[in-house]
């Protein structure tokens, strides 16, 4: 009899397991909640734009020191790699052969000065038979031809000094301009050829830093400013230039542009500039790499975002904002430059437009988002309006389990919300709202395991 009861005992507790067989994560009875997102509402303002490009220091004039003349180089005058001044003596070379030219020059000059008087007597004598008659007009016409010949070669003698003279000034060799000498390239003895090499000067106050902008940036920069919104482009020579080293040091000068090529280099793509800057201390020299800096630009009504926020997709580059229903969309955007951190937008965002900034990777198109300020964020980095741990049950969440029942870890897992694939979701709501309208949901941790029939069958069968 007693065995009896107890299978009926059982058979009741079968049916209500399989009256209660409701999934556990569709005990909540409720969507997955909206995910917490962080937005910043978009303001248009002015902002100083920096342009920052790689540099290379060059002298502001390279001159190359050449021998004039030929001869022996017979003395070097200068320190190498010293500062100079123009005028200075630089090289000696052996000016005997020179100063014999001029000796012989001179002296042709006497010669053809003589010649010249004699004609000029000749003349004058047959200039006075033609006028007595003792004399043809045609003696008279080879007297003035011999006197202009005369003279001629006079100054033909004069030329002749004047280059010999000169010859003899090159084999003194002076600093063309003021600077800096660089290594000999031909030692002392040698024997040289007009033209050779001898060093080089480069002036480094002022100083050249050349860069190149990328063809696209340039044209942007155009478009900024043929637009109105860029504000200080319209002379290069207004904008400030500053200097940075390597080691992230700043140099105490600043300068401004002075060139800038009107075509494109057909090999790199870029367009050539040239800043020029004082140097006074050769803090800057030749060869030098730098990172150059434009500064003076402004861009009204800019538009910027973290970078965090811009996504890539197969149409291009967007952004999530959030409309009034609090539902995301995707805003298709244009980037034109980075800057600090954050993206300068050409178009595609307005005032009062509220983007995603934050949680971007939890959003969907046009599903809903739980938005908050990005100011609104505490300083530990929690979301202002994130849902807070209640001691309390919460509406729509599972029922605590029984006193006296023993609570199942399986049945603390399926209380959570669920944060898995959509589609999951999707089947499991549908799941519950079946389950629902066979009966009333009973939590699993308030069901009997069947452990005590068991235990009472057994007691009653040890009692037979």
């Amino acid at each position: 009899m007693s065995g009896s009861r107890a299978f009926l005992r059982i058979a009741a507790l079968t049916g209500l397991l399989v009256a209660a067989g409701v999934p556990a994560h569709a005990q909540g009875g409720g969507e997955t909640p909206p995910p917490a997102v962080t937005v910043m509402t978009i303001q248009s303002r002015t902002l100083p734009v920096t342009y920052e490009y790689a540099g290379r220091v060059a002298a502001s004039r390279e001159v190359e020191v050449r021998a004039r003349v030929g001869g022996i180089l017979l003395q070097r005058e200068f320190e190498e790699g010293a500062r100079i001044a123009q005028g200075t003596l630089l090289f000696r070379i052996d000016s005997a052969p020179y100063e014999a030219q001029v000796a012989l020059a001179k002296a042709e000059v006497m010669q053809a000065e003589a010649q010249l008087g004699q004609a000029q007597r000749t003349e004058e004598r047959a200039r006075t038979l033609a006028q007595s008659g003792a004399s043809s007009r045609a003696a008279l016409d080879d007297a003035v031809s011999a006197r202009e010949l005369a003279a001629a070669q006079v100054a033909a003698a004069e030329a002749q000094l004047r280059t010999a003279t000169l010859s003899l000034g090159y084999a003194t060799v002076e600093a063309p301009v003021s600077g800096i000498t660089s290594l000999e390239q031909v030692p002392e003895g040698s024997l040289l050829s007009t033209g050779d090499l001898l060093t080089r000067i480069s002036q480094l106050d002022p100083i050249y830093v050349n860069f190149s902008a990328a063809d696209r940036e340039a044209a942007s920069i155009r478009d900024l400013i043929d637009s109105g919104r860029l504000q200080g482009g319209t002379n290069p020579s207004d904008l400030k230039v500053t200097i940075a080293f390597g080691d992230g040091a700043t140099y105490e000068q600043s300068g401004t542009i002075d060139f800038t090529s009107t075509s494109i280099d057909s090999q790199t793509g870029t367009i050539l500039s040239r800043a020029v800057l004082p140097n006074p201390d050769d803090k800057l020299l030749p060869g030098q790499f730098v990172r150059l800096q434009l500064e003076g630009l402004s861009v009204e009504n800019a538009v910027t975002v973290p970078t965090e926020a811009l996504m890539q997709g197969p149409q291009g580059t967007f952004v999530y904002t959030v409309n009034a229903e609090n539902v995301a969309e995707v805003r298709p955007v244009r980037v034109d430059r980075e800057l600090n951190g954050s993206l300068l937008l050409a178009d595609g965002l307005q005032d009062g437009d509220r983007v995603i900034v934050e949680g971007v990777v939890k959003v969907r198109p046009n599903a809903p988002v739980a938005p908050h300020e990005a100011e609104e964020a505490p300083a530990g980095g929690q979301p202002a309006n994130a849902p807070e741990a209640s001691a309390g049950p919460e509406e729509g969440a599972a029922e605590p389990p029984a006193a006296g029942t023993p609570e199942a870890p399986e049945a603390a897992e399926d209380a959570a919300p669920a944060t898995g694939d959509s589609s999951a979701l999707e089947s499991d709501a549908e799941t519950a709202s079946a389950d629902a309208s066979a009966g009333p949901p009973v939590p699993l941790t308030a069901l009997p395991d069947g452990q005590a029939a068991r235990d009472e069958q057994n007691g009653a069968e040890t009692g037979q």
